[in-house]
Parts: structure tokens; sequence; C-alpha cells
């Protein structure tokens, strides 16, 4: 209770300390506002956040159907990224693509903006949860870093078996029941669970009729196994060229977002196409999408995935966070056990394509823990064998989803 009444004292404008009937501790107060932002974000930004993207995939994809959420990853890593100094926060920023400071106002421009409307719909939610058994101390300015840039809720929880409960039923909630689960346990030595939740349903602008609609379709897996799929049929009106590459844009409600796919050509493998990607020729692949008709077919299909990001982001080059002796992430807090480093980074998505429209939804938890040229015909893009897909935000021309396809089992 000693570090919930420093907190509070520290903090009396943004928290308050409320009991929940056994449950967790919210911190977090009602006066506490959003950091004022700029609308929009630079292009080199955006440039940046797509080559996060782009890697993020490429690092998790083993060559079977795959799906990440750079939008869900980013704010979890994003909201941690503010409690790391010296060379921990250096490879975060490089990581992550941009220092935390335009990081933290472009992820806020961005959820700022984010669709609210009935047949349109995304939702983001951030969450800090604190060990309250008094061998932890959070670090007040970062809880209100946290709170202004992310509107992350923040909690205090003795993380035991209920904190698991509770955080699953957390992430739950505000993905609208698509991921049911992101957490498995707590350990003795985690202090902290800095948490991510994402839920998008949008409704096509067009939905398919009855006679777009074609069961017993072939889809030829990465294998070269046929397998029986069904494929909806449409004409759209905005084409997607590239080196190696063709695909198109398919418009959800309002216009504003899209799903985007990319169809390697033939002789061309998914997984060569996406090793030559880079987040540059994306940004300028979507921003640059022609006017122009495309016949297109898109595979009914839906998925769950989860991953642990670990690896993933060593092998980009955010290796000291991860390591107990190296790792500087003083500024969430300091904690009797010894210093704060991540143990790990938990991702699950989950994504539903039929004739109505789509629904995706991502979850990212990071756990902290102490220890030591165009066609002259009308192109045609049948998504029969392995593409490259993605939900974008066609202002701003970033994926909040990217994934793969290689299957249909």
């Amino acid at each position: 209770m000693k570090t919930l009444r420093r907190i509070s004292a520290l903090l009396l404008a943004l928290l308050c300390l409320t009991g929940c009937g056994g449950g967790p501790r919210s911190l977090t107060g009602q006066s506490g506002k959003p950091a004022p932002v700029e609308s929009g974000m630079e292009e080199g930004d955006v440039a940046a956040l797509a080559g996060f993207s782009l890697e993020l995939l490429k690092e998790t994809w083993a060559g079977k159907n795959a799906l990440v959420s750079p939008l869900s990853a980013l704010s979890a890593l994003g909201m941690t990224a503010g409690g790391a100094k010296g060379e921990t926060l250096e490879q975060m920023e490089a990581v992550l693509g941009l220092p935390v400071e335009r990081l933290n106002a472009a992820l806020a421009a961005w959820a700022g903006d984010l669709p609210k409307k009935k047949n349109c719909r995304v939702d983001l939610a951030n969450s800090v949860w604190i060990r309250d058994d008094g061998s932890f101390e959070a670090d007040p300015d970062f809880l209100e870093s946290a709170a202004n840039w992310y509107r992350a809720e923040v909690y205090a929880s003795k993380f035991d078996a209920a904190a698991v409960r509770d955080i699953n039923g957390w992430v739950d909630k505000h993905t609208h029941g698509m991921i049911p689960e992101i957490l498995s346990d707590l350990q003795d030595s985690t202090m902290m669970v800095l948490v991510n939740a994402l839920a998008l349903e949008a409704e096509w602008e067009e939905t398919y009729r009855t006679n777009q609609v074609w069961d017993n379709q072939t889809f030829t897996s990465s294998d070269g196994a046929e397998q029986p799929v069904t494929l909806m049929y449409s004409s759209e009106g905005r084409y997607l060229k590239d080196e190696g590459a063709q695909g198109f844009l398919k418009f959800y409600k309002g216009g504003r977002w899209a799903f985007a796919a990319l169809l390697p050509d033939e002789g061309v493998t998914l997984e060569e196409y996406l090793t030559s990607l880079t987040g540059e020729r994306l940004y300028a692949l979507l921003s640059g999408a022609e006017e122009q008709e495309v016949y297109a077919a898109i595979p009914k299909f839906k998925s769950a995935y989860g991953v642990e990001l670990n690896d993933a982001l060593k092998a980009l080059g955010m290796t000291d966070a991860f390591d107990m002796n190296r790792a500087d992430l003083s500024g969430l807090g300091r904690s009797q056990l010894g210093p704060l480093f991540i143990s790990q980074v938990l991702h699950r998505t989950y994504i539903e394509v039929d004739e109505k429209g789509t629904k995706a939804g991502a979850a990212t938890a990071v756990m902290a823990d102490a220890g030591a040229d165009a066609p002259r015909t009308v192109p045609t893009v049948h998504l029969d064998r392995p593409f490259l897909y993605m939900l974008v935000d066609t202002e701003t021309n970033l994926p909040a989803f990217i994934g793969a396809v290689t299957t249909m089992e």
C-alpha cells in the first residue's frame, strides 16, 4: 500500500485510489487529459512505421499463415519505451523507427482519428498493470506519460490467478471477444504488464451479392496442394502494381479504411516478394494506388495467430531490453528484486473475412520483470494462391494489420 499512497500523492490531478471489490485497484483518475497533438503524421514518420510493420511480419512469419498488428505492437512497445533509458532506449527507438517523443505523438494522432461509426469502427485501448504487494514502486512520471499519450488505464493488483483473469477479461472486452486470452500466468518476478488491445469491425463499401460468391473454387497453397475455397468476386477501382506483384484496394464503409492485397507474380514466391519489399516501397505503393478497374477475388477465411515477439525484436536489434544485466528500464519504476527487464512480449491476432466485411482483433502484452507501369487491359488479381494482405488506413497509408496467407487449412 506504500507504493499506492506515493503514486496518489504525486499524481493527485491524474490518479485516484479506488477499491474494486477485491479486484484490481484502478489508479486512473478522471482529470487526466490526453496530450495535445497535431493531426496527421509526417511522410518520413509514416515510412518508418511502415518499415517496422514489414520487418515485424518478416521476422515472425514461418512460411504458414501469419498475421500481426503493427499498431498494437507499436502501442505496447511505445508505452514501454517511455520508461527506457540509455542504450536500451536507443535500440528500442531504432527498431520502432522513431524517437520516443515522435512515436508518442504519431501514435496519439493516429489513435485520435480512428473511425467510430457502426459500420466501420476501430477501437484501441491501453492499460498498465502494477504489482501491488510492496515489492515494486512505479515511476509516477511514467504513469502520467502513459495516461497522457496512450490514454492508458492504470491498475494495481496482487498479480495472482485473479489478476490473470482480470487482464484477460480486459483484453477480451476491448477486442470485442476476438482475443479471449493473452496471458496464461504471471511470474513472481513480474512487476508490470503493459497491454494494448485493438478491434476492427468494418463492412465493405459494396457488400458481395449472392452471385458474386462462388463455393468449390481452388486455392493453390505454398506447397502446391490444391484446396477448396470460397472466392468472392468483384470489380474494384484501385490497382496496386509493384515490381514482382500486383494487387488492389477494397474499401470499407466511409472510404477511409481498406483491405489491401498483393499477389506475387507467377514464378515469384511470397517469401521472395516479401523479402524484397521495404517500408519506403510499401508506403509509395499504397499512397500511389492507381485509379484503374481491377477484377478481384478474395477468399473467405478466418485465422487466429499467436506469437512471442522476443526473438523477432532481438533480431531487429532490440537486445538490451531483454537482458537482465544490460536493460535500463528504470523509468518504469523500482523493484526490491532488482532492475527491470522485458521477459516476454506476447502478441495475439484474429481475423475473419466474409461477404459482409472484416472483423480483426489484436492484443500485445509486454511483461516487465525484475532480476538481475499500368497495363492497358483490365488486370485480374484473384487471391487463389499465397498472398500478402493488410487492413490499411488510406489517409496515413499505414497498415493496422499485416498478414500472409499461404494455405486455406
